[in-house]
């Protein structure tokens, strides 16, 4: 009878203390000593008396004792007002682990085991996929790959000096180390076999790096980029790869929900949206400044489930299959050590350098797969190396396949009807190569694309052929990386570098109706279908009318002004990218938009000053061309390069003249050389005579950032000024899209605080609580809300979509 009676005063006793059960984990906590009394003597149970404590009573003893950490401790930074009688730790030195040996799932010390967990699931296969050897130029030829093994999770920031250093502290006889820094991955070579077993033994899950991580010793499959002679090129662990490279293929890494049926991948996308819209109203919670009430819809979150706004769905892609207009193939090895144009099975940084045809992924176009194939039958016979990624030299290094379609619906992917112009773009690295060998093979490169285009049933079209010539280490090429033309009219003929201007070549492509030029580095949506429902849920949210003023920030070609220019009265646009300004103007001029102008600059140098100018200025403001802001329009000849030292770059000219004719492969009409490329703002002016910054009582803006959001000094531009309402955000990346509008969204404080220049704490801060931090010095000012959101599926078979979020105030 005495155990019924103790459970069920302990089962009530949680309620005797609530101020100490602060915790919010769920777990059965001890019961604090001073709550019940137990007599000796029968066991009875004296439920409301605090008992004496006794020598012998030892609380720690308890298995549940200091393994939670205190949350009010958390929160305050203090003792809570049990202090030492607390059954939760204060600190991570006192906590302890649990009795199934974890720990508290907010301490530091499970968050890192968490972490080391994912990390270690990532790198199940990298001893597969290195393809290509890491070799010193020092080596003299000493490396001998069966005598090698790589060492997996050693710290990023090591060099082969401190791995080398790193080995010799701890007794390891070894012939050659080696480690590229930024990787995680390092190569040791040993004497003999003999000695190789050993340290292998010996290194296997031995701790490095503060004891976060353990060392994964596997077999080396190397790949050097030189070709070997009177032999065929065979890997090293034959039995090794077949066995691991059925756990990862290019399909799952490029489409990893391709498995699932259409209507599942939406419904996943869906339930990851909502996980991540509900970080906004969490985050703008913990933003909102003391004595601040919490804004209305934060309180009304509650009735939807946590979301700061209505997710209205997701709006299908009309075409599932094929379509990409633009693919970016790597060039490699893979891992049967044959000579690739495909995708990389996983992250370089990694050590992951393999790569596999993409003829199993059904986001790439028929037409794509068909000029990579091309690609690598030539290069099976070019005298010239792939590129290398460990020892960042070599020549071929990347093939990018742009499709440009009809006027019209698209039919099925598999044949080219719809698909009318491709642009091919091959990366190289002409560094240390002799010019006229290069020339020799940029004819021979010519030649083959011709030829392959010609051979096949029906003729794969082929409008231009181009050559980027970048030296850095990623294949991410900068703005200015020199491009060449090649001649392709006729294959017998010599590539002419110096005669084509690749910044004329250009590909067409249609949304909404609208012709659009499209240079080779410039942005455009991959999935051109679905970008027209996107822009066109854009049009609808922002409320456009003929007295709107429609600022497009980072607008690349203009797609999304010009497609919506018809229902403003004008529109800006703002890109950083001076190639996709000059297709911007060239695509205003093609479809007859008269009242656009797009502004060639970085939007956080020129987003203040053109909010004033078109909201306060007077009329002799806005024709003056010395107003700041007002004189980076971009021609087509001019140039704007991203200024050095983050200095903004000036333009000479007001409204700019187009100096270049355009190439336009499909005869239709272009502006004669000294045509106004598009009209400026001067231009614009109501039938009455008003000035233009009177005509426009609506001003919206529409924003579409790279992935990394938009800049700080934008959000602080659109959030102080008091004449923009209404903000249309289209992301790629909703955790960026979250970051951004904690900053548009949370009440001002009502005195503001001044950042620590000197605190470095940023750097270990996620995206949001930057964010949060970043509130805090925000200017006062009236804070946006979000009213609703909408999906738009331009990825299928990707985890990815594009977000839409309309915000007001």
């Amino acid at each position: 009878m005495a155990e019924p009676l103790l459970n069920t005063d302990l089962s009530s006793s949680k309620t005797l203390n609530p101020i100490n059960a602060q915790d919010s984990t769920t777990e059965l906590h001890p019961t604090s000593p001073n709550e019940t009394q137990v007599t000796e003597a029968n066991d009875v149970v004296v439920a409301g008396e605090k008992r004496k404590r006794d020598d012998g009573d030892d609380r720690s003893l308890h298995p549940m004792w200091k393994t939670s950490l205190c949350s009010f401790f958390r929160r305050q930074d203090k003792d809570c007002s049990h202090g030492d009688a607390c059954r939760y730790a204060h600190t991570e030195e006192e906590l302890r682990p649990r009795p199934d040996n974890t720990w508290d799932p907010t301490s530091e010390r499970a968050k890192k085991a968490l972490k080391t967990k994912a990390e270690e699931k990532n790198s199940v296969s990298e001893d597969v996929m290195v393809t290509e050897a890491l070799v010193d130029d020092d080596d003299d030829g000493d490396s001998n790959n069966a005598l090698s093994k790589c060492l997996v999770h050693l710290p990023k920031t090591w060099c082969s000096s401190k791995l080398k250093s790193f080995l010799n502290d701890e007794g390891i006889a070894f012939k050659l180390a080696k480690k590229k820094k930024g990787m995680a991955l390092g190569f040791v070579t040993f004497e003999d076999e003999e000695q190789m077993k050993s340290a292998s033994k010996d290194l296997d899950g031995k701790s490095v790096g503060g004891g976060e991580k353990r060392i994964k010793v596997a077999d080396v499959i190397p790949r050097s980029f030189e070709k070997r002679s009177n032999k065929e090129n065979t890997l090293l662990d034959g039995e090794t790869n077949d066995d691991n490279s059925k756990t990862r293929n290019v399909r799952d890494v490029v489409t990893p929900l391709a498995h699932l049926d259409y209507a599942d991948q939406l419904e996943q996308k869906k339930t990851s949206l909502t996980q991540m819209l509900k970080k906004l109203t969490r985050n703008t919670r913990k933003a909102c400044p003391n004595g601040i009430p919490l804004p209305e819809w934060i309180l009304k979150s509650r009735e939807i489930g946590g979301l700061p706004c209505e997710l209205e769905g997701i709006i299908t892609s009309p075409l599932v299959n094929g379509y990409r207009n633009k693919c970016e193939f790597s060039v490699g090895y893979s891992l049967e050590g044959k000579v690739t144009v495909g995708f990389m099975l996983g992250n370089f940084r990694e050590g992951v350098t393999a790569v596999e045809e993409a003829v199993d992924c059904p986001n790439v176009s028929a037409i794509a797969c068909k000029y990579a194939a091309i690609f690598q039958e030539f290069l099976q016979h070019s005298d010239l190396p792939l590129w290398n990624r460990f020892k960042n030299n070599g020549f071929w290094r990347q093939l990018t396949v742009r499709e440009g379609r009809t006027n019209g619906n698209a039919v099925d992917a598999e044949t080219f009807d719809g698909i009318a112009e491709v642009m091919l773009i091959v990366q190289v690295s002409t560094s240390g190569v002799d010019d006229a060998q290069v020339a020799a093979e940029f004819k021979r490169l010519a030649e083959a694309f011709v030829a392959g285009a010609t051979s096949h049933s029906p003729t794969l079209p082929l409008t231009a052929l181009v050559v980027q010539d970048h030296q850095g280490i990623s294949n991410v090429a900068p703005a200015d990386a020199p491009l060449h033309s090649l001649q392709i009219s006729k294959a017998d003929s010599a590539p002419d570098m110096e005669g084509n201007n690749a910044k004329d070549v250009r590909i067409h492509d249609y949304i909404s109706n609208l012709r659009f030029s499209i240079s080779p580095t410039a942005f455009f949506q991959v999935n051109t279908l679905a970008a027209e429902k996107l822009y066109s849920l854009a049009g609808d949210w922002a409320q456009l009318g003929p007295d709107t003023l429609l600022f497009d920030i980072c607008c690349g070609t203009g797609t999304i002004g010009l497609t919506l220019a018809h229902r403003v009265g004008m529109v800006i646009g703002i890109e950083m990218n001076a190639s996709a300004v000059s297709d911007a103007h060239r695509n205003a001029e093609i479809n007859g938009i008269k009242n656009c102008r797009f502004i060639c600059s970085k939007a956080e140098d020129v987003m203040g000053s053109l909010l004033t100018e078109y909201l306060n200025g007077t009329k002799e403001e806005v024709d003056d061309p010395n107003i700041t802001g007002s004189n980076i329009d971009v021609s087509e000849g001019s140039s704007c390069q991203e200024p050095e030292n983050g200095e903004s770059v000036s333009l000479p000219s007001h409204c700019s003249e187009n100096n270049n004719a355009d190439n336009d492969v499909s005869g239709a009409e272009v502006p004669e050389n000294g045509e106004k490329a598009t009209h400026c703002s001067e231009n614009v002016t109501a039938e009455n005579g008003k000035s233009s910054s009177q005509q426009f009582k609506n001003v919206v803006a529409i924003v579409d950032p790279p992935r990394a959001g938009l800049h700080p000094t934008v959000i602080k531009a659109l959030r102080t000024h008091p004449g923009l309402r209404r903000l249309v955000y289209i992301s790629c990346n909703p955790e960026s899209l979250v970051a951004n509008a904690i900053e548009l969204c949370t009440p001002s404080p009502e005195k503001i605080e001044k950042g620590n220049k000197g605190n470095r704490g940023w750097r270990n801060m996620s995206s949001a609580g930057l964010a949060r931090h970043r509130s805090k010095s925000m200017p006062i000012s009236e804070a946006f809300k979000p009213v609703k959101a909408m999906a738009v599926d331009l990825f299928p078979h990707t985890p990815h979509c594009e977000l839409v979020m309309l915000l007001e105030r």
